[in-house]
């Protein structure tokens, strides 16, 4: 046990060269580079967590868990997402950190005549922690990325479905890129409610600018046209491609309610 004190002993008062001597050994087994502010987080790091293994000898607990250790796996999670980038980009780093973990501690266990118990007992437990840092990593990159992804999500949606005034009561929906579930669904509970808002009479839905749609959205497109005419929003349509026009009559639709031209501008004419 007086063995194990000394390593304690010796974790805390090392800390830093230790630590730099990690990041610095990681670093050259990998076949990337890392920005100096990450070395430098990731020295302040193990230089923390080598201070919680030194105490945690000292004190004979291993099943703490340093918070330090939890708040970088999420910061390094969160640098990847915010910059669109992988996160095997992270993860690829964990093997060669295991292995200059190993090295240091089956060295430490050697210079203090440790027993093989003893040094698997640091080693096990310094593995513990690395997978304690790869799943906060992953589930942090996971949560952070779908939130970037819903953003995105709603962003293209407005941007999908923009409301374009044209003359009085009357405006403009150009559909524009693919039409998924999600952007029919923000059709129908954003767009909609703000042409009622906007005391719109005439509502021309173009077509032109889709890229492709299904039957489904065939049918949910046309049940939107059928909540503006409850309305009492007249609704025009244009653009509709030949192979739009052929899958609304492969899908039964009627849109013999609706009046339709070929463009935009020739819709407007009748208002002329």
């Amino acid at each position: 046990m007086s063995s194990m004190l000394n390593v304690s002993t010796y974790l805390g008062q090392n800390a830093k060269q230790l630590a730099e001597h990690i990041v610095h050994e990681v670093i050259s087994r990998l076949d990337d580079t890392i920005p100096e502010w990450e070395a430098i987080q990731a020295k302040k790091m193990y230089r923390e967590l080598l201070g919680f293994l030194s105490q945690t000898l000292l004190n004979g607990e291993s099943d703490g868990i340093p918070e330090t250790l939890v708040t970088w796996s999420k910061k390094n999670a969160q640098a990847q997402a915010e910059t669109g980038g992988s996160i095997s980009k992270i993860i690829v780093r964990y093997s060669p950190t295991r292995e200059v973990f190993n090295d240091l501690l089956t060295g430490i266990g050697e210079k203090f005549d440790l027993s093989r118990k003893e040094t698997s007992f640091l080693i096990k437990w310094i593995n513990k922690l690395m997978d304690v840092s790869v799943n906060e990593t992953v589930l942090a990159f996971e949560r952070i990325s779908d939130h970037f992804k819903a953003g995105a999500e709603v962003e293209m949606a407005e941007l999908s479905a923009p409301i374009v005034p044209l003359l009085d009561n009357i405006a403009v929906i150009p559909l524009i890129g693919d039409i998924n579930p999600y952007r029919v669904t923000y059709i129908v509970e954003k767009v909609v409610p703000r042409v009622s808002a906007m005391g719109i009479k005439h509502i021309i839905v173009d077509f032109s600018g889709i890229k492709n749609i299904n039957e489904e959205i065939a049918r949910s497109l046309h049940d939107i046209g059928n909540i503006f005419h409850l309305l009492g929003i007249r609704t025009i349509i244009t653009g509709l491609r030949p192979d739009l026009a052929k899958l609304i009559v492969h899908s039964g639709l009627s849109i013999s309610s609706f009046e339709i031209f070929a463009n935009v501008k020739q819709a407007l004419k009748k208002f002329r």
